[in-house]
C-alpha cells in the first residue's frame, strides 16, 4: 500500500489548490496514510516513516492533528524526539491529542525538562489536561526527583476529578514512591477505588527502593493473595529486595514464579536475577540467567558485568566487554565504571588507564566515580603519589569518594601524613562520613600513634556521629542469622563456641597463627587474642558448620571490610572443614575453597 501510494503523483497546480482531492479519494488517502504511519511506528521502520512523512507534506495535510498526533508518535518511537517536537512547532491547530503526544515524547525519550515545560504551555493555553497526559507529566517528575511538582500536579489531577482514574492515581503513586516520598504515596495508593499492576508496582519498587524490604514483600504477597496479574516490573523490584536483603531461598522461589508465568526472559526480570545471585554469592546462577535471556539490553549486561567484577572473575569481564563491543551496542558510564572496579580488585593497572582513556574515545566523559575507582586502582598497587596527581588535575572537584580511595591505599601501604591530608581535604567539604573518621583513627592506630587515633574517634563522637557496628549474617531456612563481635545471645551460642574452639585446634595444627596487629585498640597481647577470635564472621561460620548439611557452601555476609587476620583464618577454616566459604564484605566477594582465597590476598 505504501509503494501505491507514494506511486501517485502530486496534484497538478492550477485548480483551486495545490492539492486539490475529491472529498472520497481525500478521506480514502487521508485514512490510509494513518494508518500506514501507525504500522511504520510499530514497526520502528524509519526510511519508510520519512517517505510517508514526505508524501504527507506534499498533500499538505501533516497539520491535521490527527495526522501530526500520528507523526509525533512515529518519531517518538524512532527515538527522534526533536523531530516530534519539530512536528508539533508547526502543527498551528492543536488539540488535547495533539498536546499529549508531544508530552508523552519527551517524558517517552529521557527529556523530562521539556516534558514539564511543554504541560506548563498547554495548561497556560487553557487546554485541559486529560487521563493520558498527566501519567506522562507525573512520569517526568518521578525521572527528575521533582516530588514538588508532582505534587502540584496531583492537586491539579484533584481538581480535574483525574485522582480517581486508575492510570492517573497509579502514575502519581510511582512518582511519590521513585522520589523518596512513600508515605504520601502510600495513602495515595491507600485512596485508590481500582488498583491496577502499575500501582501495585510503584508502590513495591517505593519500599524497595527506601530499604523497607519487609514492607515491599508484604505488598506482593497481598497482591498476590488478591490475585493480581504481576509483572515483569514486579518481579524485578521483589527480586531486588531479596537480592539486598540476600534472601537467596526466597529469590529462588520468586525465580521459579517467574519461570512459570514466562517472566524469566524479560531484561528486568533478568537484571534482577543476576544481581541476587551475584549479591547472595552464587554466581554460577548469574551466569546461567544471562545466558537464558534471548534479547540482552545494556542494564542486562552491566549487571553481568558488574556481578564478575565483584567475584574477582576479572578475565570475564574483559570477555563480556568484548562481547558487548561486538553487538553493536556501545557501552556507557555504568559500564566503565564495572570494568575499572574489575581492574582495581585486581590490581590490573595497565588495563584500568587503558579502559579510563577508552571511555573518553566512547564520548563519555569521567565523572567523579570513574576518578573514584582510578584513585583506588593505583593507591591500591602502591601508586600513591600517581593517585595524588590524578586528584590534583581532575578536570571537576573532587570528591569525598575520591579522597576516601586514597585514603584506603594509605592505609594499605601505611602513608600516615598522606591519609591525614586526604582527610583534611573531605573535612574541608564539610564534616564528612563517620567512614572517614573512622578510617583515618584506623590509620592512626594501626602506626602505634593512639592519642592521634582518640582525636579522631572524640572528633566522631563531638559530631554527633557513631561508628557502624560490624555485622556478619548468614540465611538458614528462610531465617536471617545476625551475628555481633563476641555475640552470646544465640540460642546455639554454646555449640557454636564449642564448634570454634575445635576449629582453632585443628588451624593452629595447620600452621595458624592470630596477627594482632589487626586489633586496632590500646589493649594488651592477651586482650587483643581474645578480641580477634571473636569477630561476627567468625560465629556466622561456625553457626554454619553446626546447622548446614556437610555439603552445603557456607555464605557470610558482612556490613564491614573483612580484617587481615580474619582473612587469613577464613583460608585455614576451609581448609580443617574441607567446605567452600562465600565471604560478601562491603567491597567484594571471597570465595575461601581449600585454604585458599579467590582474591589473590589482593582486596
Amino acid at each position: 500500500m505504501l509503494s501505491q501510494l507514494l506511486k501517485k503523483s502530486p496534484p497538478q497546480q492550477g485548480g483551486p489548490t495545490q492539492t486539490t482531492l475529491t472529498q472520497q479519494s481525500y478521506n480514502q488517502t487521508y485514512r490510509s496514510l494513518c494508518d500506514l504511519l501507525l504500522s511504520q511506528t510499530h514497526l520502528r521502520s524509519l526510511p519508510k516513516g520519512l517517505q510517508l512523512h514526505s508524501h504527507i507534506i506534499k498533500l499538505g495535510i501533516s497539520s491535521i492533528p490527527l495526522v501530526a498526533h500520528h507523526l509525533i508518535n512515529f518519531y517518538s518511537k524512532t527515538q527522534l524526539p526533536h523531530s516530534s517536537r519539530q512536528v508539533f512547532d508547526e502543527t498551528p491547530h492543536r488539540s488535547s491529542t495533539t498536546w499529549s503526544s508531544i508530552i508523552s515524547a519527551f517524558a517517552q525519550n529521557e527529556l523530562p525538562w521539556f516534558a514539564i515545560e511543554y504541560f506548563r504551555r498547554m495548561v497556560s493555553g487553557d487546554i485541559r489536561p486529560d487521563d493520558h497526559i498527566i501519567p506522562s507529566a507525573t512520569k517526568s517528575c518521578a525521572i527528575l526527583g521533582r516530588v514538588d511538582v508532582g505534587a502540584s500536579l496531583h492537586c491539579l489531577a484533584m481538581k480535574t476529578g483525574y485522582d480517581v482514574d486508575v492510570f492517573v492515581g497509579s502514575s502519581i503513586v510511582d512518582m511519590y514512591a521513585k522520589c523518596g516520598d512513600i508515605r504520601l504515596g502510600r495513602r495515595v495508593f491507600d485512596e485508590m477505588p481500582v488498583k491496577n499492576v502499575v500501582s501495585w508496582s510503584g508502590m513495591i519498587y517505593g519500599y524497595a527502593q527506601m530499604g523497607e524490604d519487609e514492607d515491599a514483600l508484604s505488598l506482593f504477597k497481598q497482591a498476590l493473595y488478591e490475585n493480581l496479574d504481576v509483572n515483569d516490573f514486579t518481579f524485578s523490584s521483589v527480586i531486588r529486595v531479596c537480592g539486598n536483603s540476600t534472601l537467596l531461598e526466597l529469590g529462588r522461589q520468586i525465580h521459579g514464579f517467574c519461570i512459570k508465568t514466562y517472566y524469566e526472559s524479560s531484561t528486568f526480570v533478568g537484571s534482577g536475577l543476576i544481581s541476587l545471585y551475584s549479591k547472595c554469592g552464587v554466581v554460577e546462577g548469574a551466569y546461567r540467567v544471562f545466558k537464558e535471556v534471548p534479547v540482552r539490553n545494556l542494564g542486562l549486561w552491566n549487571s553481568m558485568l558488574i556481578a564478575c567484577a565483584q567475584h574477582a572473575h576479572t578475565e570475564e569481564v574483559f570477555n563480556i566487554f568484548k562481547q558487548l563491543e561486538k553487538t553493536g551496542m556501545k557501552p556507557n558510564f555504568i559500564t566503565f565504571l564495572c570494568v575499572l572496579y574489575a581492574c582495581s580488585h585486581a590490581g590490573l593497572v595497565k588495563e584500568g588507564k587503558h579502559y579510563f582513556q577508552l571511555m573518553k574515545d566512547y564520548g563519555i566523559e569521567p565523572g567523579a566515580q570513574h576518578y573514584a575507582s582510578l584513585v583506588d586502582l593505583l593507591s591500591r598497587a602502591g601508586k600513591l603519589q600517581e593517585a595524588l596527581s590524578i586528584i590534583e588535575e581532575m578536570p571537576i572537584n573532587p570528591t569525598e569518594a575520591v579522597w576516601g580511595a586514597l585514603m584506603k591505599g594509605c592505609q594499605i601501604h601505611r602513608e600516615i601524613e598522606l591519609a591525614a591530608y586526604a582527610a583534611d581535604k573531605i573535612f574541608d567539604m564539610g564534616p564528612g562520613t563517620s567512614g572517614v573518621h573512622v578510617l583515618l583513627s584506623n590509620v592512626y592506630a594501626a602506626a602505634g600513634r593512639w592519642e592521634d587515633a582518640a582525636k579522631v574517634r572524640k572528633m566522631l563522637r563531638d559530631r554527633g556521629m557513631k561508628k557502624e557496628t560490624g555485622l556478619s549474617w548468614v540465611e538458614e531456612e528462610n531465617k536471617i542469622h545476625t551475628f555481633t563481635a563476641g555475640d552470646r545471645t544465640h540460642v546455639k551460642m554454646k555449640e557454636i563456641y564449642a564448634k570454634l574452639e575445635e576449629l582453632e585446634e585443628a588451624m593452629e595444627k595447620e600452621g595458624y597463627v592470630p596477627d594482632t596487629s589487626f586489633v586496632l585498640k590500646e589493649v594488651d597481647s592477651k586482650a587483643k587474642n581474645e578480641i580477634i577470635r571473636y569477630h561476627s564472621e567468625r560465629i556466622a561460620i561456625a553457626f554454619a558448620l553446626i546447622s548446614f548439611p556437610p555439603n552445603r557452601a557456607i555464605r557470610i555476609m558482612k556490613n564491614l571490610r573483612i580484617c587481615g587476620d580474619c582473612h587469613t583464618a577464613i583460608k585455614f577454616m576451609s581448609k580443617c572443614s574441607g567446605r567452600i566459604i562465600i565471604v560478601r564484605d562491603n567491597n567484594r566477594f571471597h570465595r575461601f575453597e581449600e585454604g585458599k582465597c579467590s582474591c589473590g590476598d589482593y582486596w
